[in-house]
């Protein structure tokens, strides 16, 4: 599939972002008294007693809007129900699905995982509708405003528009 000019794999297909300022809480740079650290700090354990080691991940997301396109999502890669990441937030359930990212123009796409919190079961913080939150090692050079493209599995999440 062609999405941004680009020819992959028929179950793949390649879409170009820029990088766009979240909300910075799973960074922890939002200052956010309860999650001092992130919330990802906290969830992160969560999910590598549950099988799911991010270790080499940062620990924040990279927000990437696709606008003008929106995406569909599919079946996730892993899914891990009534999360109790915090004493202070109602257990919530997580969706990850697999992609790729890298600087737009650049070789070789590091592997990274789309972040999903379930909105049904997040209380605060949603996304707009054009925008994925990656979880992915440092990208150097992957500041606001840098452009990147995504490899991302049909099946998974499809990009529509």
């Amino acid at each position: 599939t062609v999405v941004s000019g680009k020819e992959v794999d028929m179950d793949e297909q390649i879409v170009s972002g820029v990088v766009v300022e979240g909300h910075r809480v799973a960074s922890g740079e939002a200052n956010e008294p309860r999650f001092p650290n992130g919330t990802l700090a906290l969830q992160i354990p969560c999910f590598a007693r549950l099988g799911l080691d991010l270790a080499n991940y940062r620990r924040g997301t990279l927000n990437v809007s696709i606008a003008p396109f929106t995406f569909r999502l599919g079946r996730p890669w892993k899914t891990l129900p009534g999360i109790r990441w915090s004493p202070v937030m109602p257990a919530e359930n997580f969706s990850f699905y697999r992609c790729g990212i890298r600087l737009a123009g650049g070789e070789t796409f590091a592997s990274g995982l789309v972040y999903w919190p379930h909105p049904s079961t997040k209380p605060e913080y949603f996304q707009d509708p054009y925008v994925l939150e990656i979880l992915a090692p440092d990208l150097p050079g992957a500041r606001y405003g840098a452009q990147v493209e995504l490899n991302l599995k049909e099946n998974e999440i499809a990009v529509e528009g």
